[in-house]
């Protein structure tokens, strides 16, 4: 089996970062499964993906967003999309949230009709791998998980697994133990996948 995989790192810390790391890891269990994998990488750290701005809209309607184009058609043909985050300041890095603002584009990515908004982007799966120097999973005091189930969704990406990897800055064993954890999750989501395949 053949896929394509879009892979994004959002680390100010590039390849360093955690969330980097446990990408790759990922990404090489998925490449035990899969026959052919097309990779296509994007690092959302890298001041690539500038931030979104009336310059920006203004592409747009006049057809002119080539960036912006090429970042949806990257989605478009992706089966399987990797979100490699750390937390910042309780929530997503502004790099990503640039490419969600310029991902989510009426008529393309989602439609309005009378029930509401529509997602057009289905038929994909979605690894989330988040990263945080604290623990905050479940709490008030995260600020990812509100907005990344409500972006998701709302361009039609519903089939979404998150992984965490928390306590990386607290004192003790932690941090080396919290890592371990995310790379077991990662093993058994992939588990489930040759499961599949299997059955």
């Amino acid at each position: 089996m053949s896929v394509n995989i879009l892979r994004i790192n959002a680390s100010i810390f590039g390849e360093n970062g955690v969330s980097s790391q446990l990408s790759n890891t990922l990404l090489q269990n998925l490449q035990t499964v899969y026959r052919n994998v097309d990779i296509v990488e994007r690092d959302a750290a890298s001041g690539d993906i500038p931030h979104f701005n009336a310059n920006t809209l203004q592409q747009i309607n006049d057809g002119k967003a080539e960036l912006a184009d090429t970042l949806i058609e990257e989605v478009k043909n992706a089966d399987i999309i990797l979100l490699a985050m750390p937390m910042y300041n309780f929530g997503v890095p502004s790099e990503l949230k640039s490419w969600f603002d310029h991902i989510a584009r009426a008529k393309v990515t989602f439609t309005y009709t009378e029930n509401g908004p529509k997602g057009l982007l289905e038929n994909k799966k979605v690894y989330v791998i988040t990263t945080r120097g604290g623990i905050h999973r479940d709490k008030s005091t995260d600020g990812q998980m509100p907005f990344l189930n409500t972006m998701l969704s709302f361009v039609g990406l519903d089939d979404v697994s998150y992984i965490y990897a928390e306590g990386l800055n607290m004192s003790g064993d932690t941090r080396e133990k919290n890592i371990t954890l995310a790379k077991q999750q990662i093993e058994e989501l992939v588990s489930e996948i040759n499961s599949e395949a299997l059955s």
